[in-house]
């Protein structure tokens, strides 16, 4: 909403509006150039290797640049023309505001002596867009509505107080890709209303409520489809017209604060001279220097109802534009990349307390499986199914373009942490009875893919990449395929642990358990080069780019959990090295995963400083893949262009340096900074069923309380003190008397 005085331009988006359609991207007999792969990089020929990758292993056609593979889009634009009182008048007391605790947007001004406010939410209980203009005296609002997109798109006047837009989608073969439906409803109080052609007409009204349903035909994976978007926008709108603006406005708060509520976060005595700042003032204020620890909080907050906003069970997940886009062409067409994006938009679900708004990537993860399948016979003549760097609605797992990105066989594993790491909140014995067969077939396709590399005959997964990154060989040529990259060897471990514990908790496939087992034993482990940074491939490359904004070799500090500073203080202490190298700057994603790895590293100092780095003003929408970051005047994250990776990767960051929970154990304040000084948070929840409040005053501990779903055994570190505790099941206990 854009909040125009006289123009009023609102940006509509559905998850479901996505061109393209269902490909085959697998190239036939792809498996048969694997050997030769494999014996090339035996050899150290990576570059012979890649240039075989390149020719036979990425996708057949033109993969994520052509029409097939599709795009998120726009849905459309309701443009409103207003008469707001005598333009003669100056316009005083300018306002617009998005209320985080209730999800509700507002714009209010004077013009003279009359107020006009328009207020607007989307309501997930209704599934429609609310919106009513009212004014301090009756007769004020007239306006002139229209609904359209920049292409593919036909509005009409449906009824006397409707505008219908519908159309179709390019498929990428013959047009006739998804269609769908967006309608507006004018319910006036007072004055009058009319059609004309493709627009509404409101004159003299005392109040007006603008409805707006959309829909798509999408019968993908998603939970809530429909097959004609023209009656269920209908349908929709007649349900919503039968209850008051004031109903609908309270069903639609009480759904949201069911799951806001569950968190509560405060940072420093509070600063009215800063709270009462505009958000762009703020935050340049922020930059050059000002004390503003509530800012951090708001930006938590933010990530929290972004993540509510766009990830409901039976929706799509949150693209790499979230839901957020204006465009028919998206960056990177506002897709799902799966060597870090996607599962950034989820790290805050678990520990934020927002489990149930997992479901859609659950969705998704099992959506992959039949065409996972079929990529890892194609190319890799291997059982269980894999997904590579991008996907979409449309089932897409085959490698990419090109082998320097695409050909990254790791998504799968990482979208399956996803899987198991929710049962470590939950315990959920009947999620995991669903996601076993999911974990289980991504290990049977990792299990199939490693080969014995020949120095130390370690098991290592063949042909990797580390995502995004190259090396350099002896001779001084480039290559990014490899044999057993650091992350690939993390993340194999960690599944095939995910999936021993599985088959032990359910009582099921003991053989199975005993070949992964078996395997995982040799895996090859995670290292440091003479360097003392951790190696990030099998052999000691040097790096073409040594601050490059990936830090996949890292993800056993985090998201992973194979490396901290109690358990491995030399790989702790090597991948602190790892981060110095890369260096502070980056884009916006790469920026939230820093603090991430600075908050397992319990260096709160340095994870806040990265912080202040990712809420400097952005400089422009320019795509850059290093440097950049920051964000938007509406704390939107510039990677640059807007990516949402960024706000859910700070927001999981922040919750890290104040709770974590790993091999068993609880952390209290692990990586709190001296800005954040005072504080309290309410609602966190740790791996185990526990949910954790605690409140600290001078950097020091002054309440705790846990309280568990399951019961059982505990133990919780604090202020270099560590604590035995037996929960009860649904009761709290309290350290108070502890911290003394």
């Amino acid at each position: 909403m854009f909040g125009g005085v006289d123009k009023e331009r609102i940006v509509l988006n559905e998850s479901s509006v996505w061109s393209g359609s269902r490909q085959d991207a697998d190239r036939p007999g792809a498996n048969k150039v694997l050997p030769e792969i494999r014996r090339l990089l035996i050899k150290g020929k990576n570059v012979e290797a890649e240039a075989l990758v390149n020719a036979n292993f990425t996708c057949k056609g033109p993969g994520s640049g052509g029409g097939q593979y599709g795009c998120y889009q726009v849905l459309g634009n309701l443009y409103l023309n207003l008469q707001t009182g005598d333009t003669n008048e100056p316009v005083t007391g300018y306002r617009r505001e998005l209320d985080l605790k209730e999800a509700v947007t507002r714009v209010q001004f004077r013009r003279g002596d009359i107020e006009f406010t328009r207020e607007m939410f989307v309501s997930a209980p209704d599934e429609v867009m609310v919106l009513r203009l009212s004014a301090s005296r009756a007769g004020q609002i007239s306006f002139v509505a229209r609904l359209e997109r920049p292409e593919r798109f036909e509005t009409v006047a449906d009824t006397k107080q409707e505008l219908l837009m519908l159309g179709q989608l390019d498929n990428g073969v013959d047009g006739k890709g998804v269609r769908y439906a967006a309608r507006a409803r004018v319910l006036n109080r007072g004055g009058e209303l009319s059609v004309r052609g493709n627009t509404l007409e409101v004159h003299q009204a005392n109040e007006v409520v603008l409805l707006i349903a959309a829909a798509t035909d999408y019968q993908g994976f998603a939970g809530r489809q429909t097959k004609i978007p023209v009656a269920q926008t209908r349908k929709e709108l007649n349900q919503a017209a039968e209850k008051s603006y004031g109903s609908l406005r309270k069903s639609h708060v009480a759904d949201y604060q069911n799951l806001f509520q569950r968190v509560s976060f405060r940072l420093g005595p509070p600063n009215q001279e800063s709270s009462r700042k505009p958000t762009p003032e703020r935050l340049s204020a922020f930059k050059n220097g000002a004390s503003d620890p509530a800012l951090a909080a708001l930006y938590f907050n933010f990530g929290r109802y972004l993540l509510i906003s766009s990830s409901r069970p039976g929706g799509l997940p949150p693209n790499l534009q979230g839901i957020w886009a204006e465009e028919i062409n998206t960056p990177w067409r506002g897709d799902w990349h799966l060597d870090v994006n996607v599962e950034m938009n989820y790290w805050p679900a678990e520990i934020c307390n927002l489990p149930d708004l997992h479901q859609p990537l659950f969705a998704l993860i099992h959506s992959l499986q039949e065409p996972g399948a079929k990529t890892a016979r194609e190319y890799y003549n291997a059982r269980g199914w894999v997904a590579h760097v991008i996907t979409n609605p449309w089932g897409f797992t085959a490698p990419g373009e090109e082998a320097s990105w695409g050909a990254a066989n790791s998504g799968s594993a990482w979208l399956c942490q996803h899987l198991y790491d929710h049962f470590l909140f939950t315990h959920d014995r009947r999620f995991l009875l669903w996601a076993y067969p999911i974990l289980k077939d991504s290990a049977r396709f990792y299990a199939d893919l490693l080969i014995e590399e020949p120095r130390n005959r370690w098991l290592v997964v063949a042909p990797a990449n580390s995502p995004e990154n190259h090396f350099q060989l002896p001779d001084g040529r480039q290559a990014a395929i490899c044999m057993g990259p650091t992350m690939l060897q993390q993340l194999v471990r960690y599944l095939f642990r995910a999936c021993i514990e599985s088959s032990e908790i359910l009582g099921v496939d003991e053989d199975f358990r005993t070949e992964l087992s078996a395997k995982r034993a040799r895996l090859a482990p995670t290292r440091i080069g003479s360097d003392g940074r951790i190696m990030e491939w099998l052999e000691e490359y040097k790096e073409p780019e040594p601050q490059h904004r990936h830090v996949s070799h890292l993800w056993g500090l985090y998201p992973g959990s194979e490396i901290s500073p109690e358990k491995t203080p030399e790989l702790a202490q090597a991948a602190r090295r790892s981060l110095e190298m890369r260096g502070d700057d980056g884009v916006g994603w790469s920026l939230a995963y820093k603090v991430a790895l600075w908050a397992r590293l319990r260096d709160g100092e340095q994870a806040y400083a990265l912080i202040r780095k990712a809420l400097n003003p952005a400089a422009g929408m320019e795509i850059r893949y290093d440097g950049g970051g920051g964000v938007y005047p509406n704390l939107f994250d510039a990677s640059p262009p807007f990516q949402i990776d960024g706000n859910f990767g700070v927001t999981a960051a922040i919750a890290e340096m104040l709770v974590q929970s790993q091999a068993g154990q609880i952390e209290l304040l692990p990586a709190l900074p001296a800005a954040w000084s005072e504080g309290s948070v309410k609602g966190l929840r740790a791996r185990g069923g526990v949910e954790v409040d605690l409140a600290w005053k001078d950097g020091r501990l002054t309440s705790a309380s846990l309280r568990s779903e399951l019961g059982g055994p505990c133990r919780v570190s604090y202020q270099g003190r560590k604590v035995e505790l037996k929960l009860k099941k649904g009761k709290h206990v309290t350290l108070n008397s502890e911290l003394q």
